[in-house]
């Protein structure tokens, strides 16, 4: 039932009426949440323990993995805790945090999936000079400017949307505080505004993709110039899993904003939503793991110093003894 009056609170739609399947969803959607949580967490302990990984390329990665794990915690706890209580009730200030931190998050990812663009560009293209370009603090700039960007970008969008009150029907068909569907029962002004804002965000955006694909397309041409194979399946090794991610994170975008959410059925709507802000935190992880094999002997390792401590230092013992032994065998 819609309230007409000003809006203090928003109306979350459900998955199920049935307070069983409510549960049953919740359940299901917490082990996913929990299981996104300890992939992420797990490449960033990785990234961190391993020295091996101490390079621009993987600092970057632990600053997307963080974005990860904060992507899906902004929205799919509230979530499991409605499921859980049966409530359906966000006040105003929880649909300004969902909203700021959405737009926050995504904005900061796609300047991130930019700059780790360039840095495998340098890397593939240019690589005599990568160590003077990609320097430390000049990778920390690099990550600051877009965690920065993607804040000032949330405050503009976040700070028009809330300056004005809402009234209308409070009842939005999502799991979440939807840009789209807090549009519709904000002011004239406020829309008009926004439409204004949204433009401008698009032209940057446009810029920021032909960049994108101008740096890919060096890429691959760069990587197809190297004479051996096995030269040619290390570089794309390097840069696939971002590729990868990013044309996940793109598909995921285009799906949010593109998708008329009038002519769509609501349960439809919240299929859709579930796809774009929980897959790509999820599928990022495993998409790494898999295609990066550094990232996975990393992680491994970690895995095993974990649950078979014992083991592991047995291995690294042997491990000293037979660097004892080759080295006693040499000064003979």
């Amino acid at each position: 039932m819609c309230n007409l009056s000003i809006i203090t609170e928003f109306l979350l739609m459900e998955f199920s009426r049935t307070r069983e399947l409510q549960v049953l969803y919740a359940l299901l959607f917490l082990l996913i949440y929990l299981a996104a949580l300890m992939g992420n967490l797990l490449t960033i302990a990785a990234v961190i323990s391993d020295s091996h990984l101490h390079c621009p390329m993987y600092f970057f990665l632990g600053n997307l993995t963080l974005l990860d794990m904060c992507t899906i915690s902004v929205t799919l706890p509230k979530f499991i805790m409605n499921s859980l209580s049966g409530s359906q009730s966000l006040s105003l200030l929880g649909c300004v945090a969902q909203i700021f931190f959405s737009l926050f998050l995504s904005a900061t990812e796609f300047a991130l999936l930019v700059t780790m663009s360039y840095d495998r560009f340098v890397a593939i293209c240019h690589p005599l000079h990568y160590g003077n370009i990609m320097t430390p603090a000049r990778c920390v700039w690099a990550a600051s400017g877009s965690w920065l960007s993607g804040f000032i970008y949330s405050a503009v969008h976040t700070g028009n949307m809330f300056r004005l009150p809402f009234s209308g029907c409070n009842v939005i068909h999502q799991f979440f505080c939807d840009v789209p569907h807090v549009l519709k029962v904000s002011a004239t002004d406020v829309f008009n505004t926004e439409f204004v804002l949204i433009v401008a965000s698009l032209c940057s955006l446009s810029f920021c993709f032909a960049f994108l694909i101008a740096s890919y397309a060096c890429i691959f041409s760069s990587v197809f110039k190297i004479p051996s194979v096995e030269g040619r399946y290390k570089a794309i090794s390097t840069c696939s899993p971002q590729l990868i991610i990013l044309i996940l994170f793109l598909i995921s975008i285009m799906i949010a904003v593109l998708r008329d959410t009038s002519d769509t059925p609501p349960i439809q709507n919240l299929l859709i939503a579930m796809v774009y802000t929980i897959i790509p935190p999820f599928m990022n992880p495993i998409i790494y793991s898999l295609r990066n094999q550094k990232v996975a002997a990393a992680m491994g390792k970690m895995i095993r110093k974990i649950f078979f401590p014992k083991k592991e230092l047995f291995i690294l013992e042997n491990k000293k003894m037979g660097e004892e032994y080759v080295f006693a065998l040499s000064n003979v």
